[in-house]
């Protein structure tokens, strides 16, 4: 048995929740082997919320729809301000400022796989912010940077947006959140939640509104702490 998070959209910030599910894995590195747990995984959260019934979605490129596929931060494309396209994961390791001094943006035109894997990510020390284009980002919230490029670059496509939005759950099987803090699943129940609220245009026209709109309940508690590799390896 196994235990993943199933995030579902709400009314209330930070507009994602999250159930902890157990269910049956089924190990292996074999791409049926993680198919089996996500449909396991899935149908033990229908058999607990009978409402959520072919409303769950696996966010990743291990789903089993090509949505779910296309929704992935490996490939899920931002448009940058100059009108170049990146995915989110090179968007989100790119950003990533680090006490040396060092910013590697040369990640942004790597291979999704590649940016996430890079040793200098490991090798670098504690991320001290964020950055993209001209814009800096905080360390806190923790989610702040990422949840605003996956929900922006959302936003820029129309398509998939129009689907997503039919999906009241998310899944993503590798998200461990004992490991992990930013989770593509979580940034999708995010997106659906501030467009079903009338909320997403607002939130999406400035950063300082994201975070405002978003991040109500935790604007005071924190107050710039350095977070270590362990906590932004994604």
């Amino acid at each position: 048995m196994a235990v993943r998070p199933v995030f579902v959209v709400c009314n209330d910030p930070p507009y994602t929740k999250s159930e902890e599910i157990s269910f049956k894995y089924y190990s292996g590195m074999a791409l049926s082997q993680a198919q089996k747990s996500i449909q396991s995984l899935h149908q033990a959260c229908e058999d607990l919320f009978p409402e959520l019934a072919g409303k769950i979605i696996e966010v990743s490129t291990k789903s089993t729809i090509p949505l779910g596929i296309k929704l992935s931060a490996f490939n899920l494309q931002y448009k940058s301000p100059d009108e170049f396209h990146f995915s989110v994961e090179n968007v989100f390791q790119a950003g990533k400022c680090f006490e040396n001094g060092e910013q590697y943006t040369d990640l942004l035109v790597a291979s999704a796989y590649e940016a996430k894997k890079d040793p200098r990510i490991q090798e670098s020390g504690n991320i001290i912010s964020f950055k993209l284009a001209d814009e800096v980002f905080p360390i806190e919230p923790k989610t702040f940077f990422y949840d605003w490029v996956y929900v922006n670059a959302l936003f820029q496509n129309e398509e998939l947006a129009n689907e997503v939005v039919k999906f009241d759950a998310f899944t993503d099987i590798a998200f461990n959140p004992k490991k992990s803090i930013n989770c593509q699943a979580q940034s999708a129940s995010l997106f659906v939640s501030l467009k079903r609220m009338g909320l997403l245009e607002q939130a999406v026209s400035s950063k300082e509104e994201f975070k405002r709109i978003v991040y109500a309940s935790e604007q005071n508690e924190h107050s710039g702490e350095q977070l270590s590799l362990f906590d932004y390896y994604e």
